[in-house]
């Protein structure tokens, strides 16, 4: 069937549509108004899920899926305490970690410090050494140049001696010096 526009129109505008929408009339609870077919459907199907009970199903699910949730926030709740936990470990043993870092820093300075004081006690008593030393070469250097110098002056002075008395001493003479030193080491080999 071909309705025009304007018979449709007409049709939408009759009293007898509009009756059908009302509950109180006697054209909606006719099998031929849509509206009466679709109450109808929907309180069947609204039946076959009370039958079935899926609202408990949905409910049970929508328990089930709300107690998931409950255990995720408080399995997320334990972790992050637990994180927290860890957290606040991790900060303590930072500090201690770096308080012994200060300590041996510390340490280290002093032990330089006790080791410098050392090495200038050390070096100081080696200098003190080495200039010992020193005077003691130089004394003795001193001493052997005075005995160099007086054994090189006796024997230039027994040399000048020996010309002067060789020069001035006649064979009488030297015969009776000579005569003189043999009784004199004679005397104190004795």
């Amino acid at each position: 069937m071909k309705y025009s526009v304007a018979a449709l129109l007409t049709l939408a505008a009759s009293p007898a549509l509009a009756a059908s929408k009302n509950p109180f009339s006697a054209d909606f609870w006719s099998l031929s108004n849509t509206d009466m077919i679709v109450l109808i459907a929907f309180l069947i199907f609204a039946g076959v899920l009370i039958k079935f009970k899926v609202p408990g199903m949905i409910s049970g699910l929508l328990d089930k899926r709300a107690e998931g949730i409950k255990s995720d926030l408080d399995e997320a709740k334990a972790l992050r305490e637990e994180a927290q936990t860890l957290l606040a470990s991790y900060e303590r043993k930072q500090r201690e970690v770096q308080e012994q870092a200060d300590r041996i820093v510390a340490n280290a300075k002093d032990e330089a410090s006790r080791a410098a004081v050392t090495a200038k006690e050390d070096i100081a008593a080696s200098v003190t050494r080495r200039l010992a030393a020193a005077e003691e070469q130089i004394a003795s250097a001193k001493s052997s140049a005075i005995r160099d110098v007086r054994n090189q002056a006796a024997t230039v002075a027994v040399a000048a001696a020996q010309d002067v008395i060789a020069k001035q001493t006649t064979a009488a003479d030297a015969n009776k010096l000579i005569d003189d030193a043999i009784a004199e080491v004679g005397a104190k080999l004795h």
